[in-house]
């Protein structure tokens, strides 16, 4: 099972290949500005380098949110575009468990792991899993302050991490149980293909033509101002 996957639902950029579950190439790029043609080049890499053609590939996974808006709409584009021309399934992965799956292994059972991403201000986008990457809390957008997350954190540890998790830190720092992870993990096609290959049939989607972005809230816009004359 030869699958190749995509993430730009953040800043970075990233592609992988994944066979059988084994990861045989990663072209990742941290970038503010992530377009088309950067991610077409980094696929057509990742695949030839790693001595394959896109006609071999048996699937294409994607991150499908939630993330930066725009990002988003590049990387599910990219991979429906290449579902359509090659004829391939596409596997759509949660954004947030690709980034669980960064660290699960690490962590005894007793944790709880809540993946973060920031969603401008106080909010973030975020959900809970266990240490074997199943989902507790379904994702959701959350306004943080000091009450929030109050039941999960007062049955045991919870460990926020991500770059939404920074701007909790603070504000959760009473809590005894909530745990903040140093490092800072981002999302990546490197665990976003390792979910698909391990959860095929229930990432596959079905209806490919009307697939779209897992958003979670409408794109915002400003209003232009006025021109001083």
């Amino acid at each position: 099972m030869l699958i190749l996957s995509i993430d730009t639902s953040t800043a970075s950029c990233s592609v992988a290949l994944h066979n059988n579950g084994t990861l045989l190439g990663c072209y990742e790029l941290f970038t503010e500005r992530t377009s088309a043609a950067m991610l077409t080049t980094l696929i057509e890499n990742v695949v030839s380098h790693s001595g394959f053609t896109l006609n071999q590939l048996d699937a294409i996974a994607v991150a499908k949110g939630p993330g930066s808006y725009t990002g988003l709409r590049i990387s599910v584009s990219t991979a429906k575009g290449l579902c359509f021309a090659l004829d391939k399934p596409l596997l759509a992965v949660n954004t947030l468990a690709g980034m669980v799956e960064q660290i699960r292994s690490f962590y005894p059972d007793n944790y709880v792991l809540c993946p973060m991403i920031d969603a401008r201000r106080m909010e973030v986008y975020c959900a809970f899993y266990d240490t074997y990457g199943q989902e507790i809390q379904p994702t959701s957008a959350e306004i943080i302050d000091e009450t929030s997350f109050a039941d999960k954190l007062s049955t045991g540890p919870v460990l926020f991490f991500g770059d939404g998790a920074a701007k909790c830190k603070t504000i959760l720092s009473h809590q005894p149980n909530a745990i903040f992870l140093e490092q800072l993990i981002t999302p990546s096609a490197r665990t976003i293909g390792t979910v698909a290959s391990t959860h095929y049939e229930p990432c596959r989607v079905d209806d490919l033509a009307n697939f779209e972005p897992f958003y979670l809230k409408d794109f915002m816009t400003t209003k232009p101002k006025k021109a001083i004359l």
